[in-house]
């Protein structure tokens, strides 16, 4: 039975660079320590926004810096289409194998979350918050891709 919930195999080339790009540039600006609302300042739509020391405004249209949402949400997207476009000889036993791959990295992530709430505080934490956005795709791809790779070599080898 083929998965229908899978996108065709040439996603995966167009999820690779969205995804290795946006996720190169968040960690240079990150380690780099740039301020990444300096960047692309633009009038937003924000259904919440708390300013600092003020009472919070819904409905409203603010002045924003999205270069941060635009290297985010690419960086989403290229995940989901490197971690579920179809490879080229899908079958059932690549299915098992993203299905644990997909398992594997929810317990993981959940896990180092769980960590992370017990013993990082402060603003360290956000940052933490911030990278569960997309660890969980991360460590998908790694698994899915570590497990294909050890099938080809196998493979290979007889």
């Amino acid at each position: 039975m083929m998965a229908t919930y899978l996108f065709p195999n040439k996603f995966k080339i167009l999820g690779w660079i969205l995804f290795f790009s946006s996720f190169l540039a968040l960690a240079i600006m990150i380690l780099m320590g740039t301020n990444l609302d300096s960047y692309f300042l633009t009038n937003v739509f924000a259904i919440v926004e708390t300013p600092i020391f003020e009472s919070p405004k819904y409905f409203t249209i603010t002045e924003n810096g999205i270069s941060d949402e635009i290297l985010l949400i690419t960086l989403i997207i290229g995940g989901i289409l490197v971690g579920f476009s179809r490879t080229i000889d899908e079958d059932e036993y690549i299915s098992k194998i993203r299905f644990e791959s997909l398992v594997w990295a929810m317990y993981l992530n959940f896990g180092l979350m769980i960590l992370a709430t017990i013993f990082c505080y402060g603003f360290v934490y956000f940052y933490v918050l911030a990278f569960n956005i997309f660890s969980m795709l991360l460590f998908f791809i790694i698994r899915f891709h570590v497990k294909m790779y050890q099938l080809k070599s196998s493979n290979d080898d007889e």
